[in-house]
């Protein structure tokens, strides 16, 4: 005869690899998302490729990372059934996690900055989420757990586990999957692939997975203006904080984020907030769609790699991430009156746009 306890477990266990089944059926109604080709002029010999993350159930490239971070904390016994699952998060995190929370029957609230979007504050009370604003951006880990502790909850805490929660050694990963489909093309070995880091845990897993696979692509990372993960990679100082938080949603922290492992990557690109907006609104029309700013910055890091393989005389192929859609930004980078109120001039970088479009030079200053 079983004790209580003992019930009590098989129980838990039973809710456990139910939950598991839940999100692996999930996933398996899921394709894999598609490799887009950018339109670059064919004598330049190089080919540019978009992972278009904006397909998952969610609309961003967060629906992995939730997807990995449920399973993470399900199968460490953190989260059992009826768990109130929090998250610190500027919107697309909490997008893709308040799904799962619904997918499981578990209540969710998301912590976010009062600046958030109004489309993602919508995307996540539609999933079934609760929003939790606060005014300074990096209250959002403390106020977490404290609503955690006070609700007998699981703070998910995405900014130490990203980089744990995914196999980055494959089980179709983003990195396993993007080698899988360049199988087939002129270069299937990318020179470049391009991210941005908002939790760091993306550019974990393809850093880790490059070296593990024995390839030769080499990572590059974009931060954002305000972002620290920039300057703290240069200098070696993982204490570096700043007291602003980042324009650009779903990328750049006010400090280093315990998921960032700044040695597996290869190099780091700092883009200004202007740049990452006009390039969205520069590319629109060539890609026949709008996408989101953290888009753009990926894109503005890729086109300072391109023109110094063009000046260099050498062919290959970039691959970058779609990372969600525009239309969650319609109220603020796509906003005129949003982006001269916050005194962003985006003539400067549409020019430098242009010139690298029509001729291969990218005139923007790395920093």
């Amino acid at each position: 005869m079983l004790s209580s306890v003992d019930r009590s477990c098989e129980r838990t266990r039973s809710w456990a690899s139910e939950a598991v089944r839940i999100i692996e059926a999930d996933a398996n109604r899921s394709a894999d998302t598609h490799l887009l080709r950018y339109p670059l002029p064919a004598e330049w010999g190089i080919d540019l490729y978009l992972k278009d993350e904006s397909t998952h159930p969610t609309g961003s490239l967060k629906h992995r990372l939730a997807r990995s971070l449920f399973l993470y904390a399900i199968c460490n016994g953190w989260v059992t059934e009826g768990t109130p699952v929090i998250e610190a998060s500027s919107g697309s995190t909490a997008v893709s996690e308040a799904y799962f929370a619904r997918l499981l029957g578990l209540p969710f609230i998301a912590v976010m900055p009062r600046s958030t979007s109004r489309e993602k504050v919508a995307l996540i009370e539609w999933h079934g989420g609760r929003c939790h604003f606060v005014d300074e951006p990096g209250a959002i880990y403390t106020e977490s757990r404290r609503l955690a502790a006070e609700l007998g909850g699981h703070f998910m805490d995405q900014f130490t586990h990203a980089e744990r929660a995914t196999d980055w050694r494959g089980n179709n990963n983003i990195a396993e999957s993007i080698f899988e489909q360049l199988a087939l093309e002129p270069h299937p070995e990318p020179t470049w692939i391009v991210v941005g880091a908002g939790t760091g845990g993306t550019s974990a897993t393809i850093g880790r997975y490059l070296r593990y696979r024995c390839h030769r692509t080499q990572l590059a990372v974009v931060d954002p203006e305000c972002s620290v993960f920039f300057e703290a990679w240069r200098d070696g100082d993982p204490a570096r904080t700043s007291d602003r938080g980042s324009l650009i949603e779903g990328i750049g922290r006010p400090r280093v984020e315990p998921s960032f492992i700044g040695q597996a990557i290869d190099r780091m690109i700092k883009v200004p907030d202007a740049a990452s907006i006009a390039t969205i609104r520069y590319v629109e029309p060539l890609l026949g769609r709008r996408v989101g700013g953290s888009t753009g910055t990926n894109l503005w890091g890729v086109f300072a790699l391109v023109s110094e393989m063009v000046a260099a005389g050498r062919r290959g192929s970039i691959v970058t991430l779609l990372c969600d859609g525009g239309e969650r930004y319609a109220n603020t980078y796509y906003d005129d009156e949003w982006v001269a109120a916050r005194g962003l001039d985006l003539a400067g970088p549409r020019a430098v746009l242009e010139h690298f479009h029509e001729t291969g030079e990218f005139l923007a200053t790395e920093r």
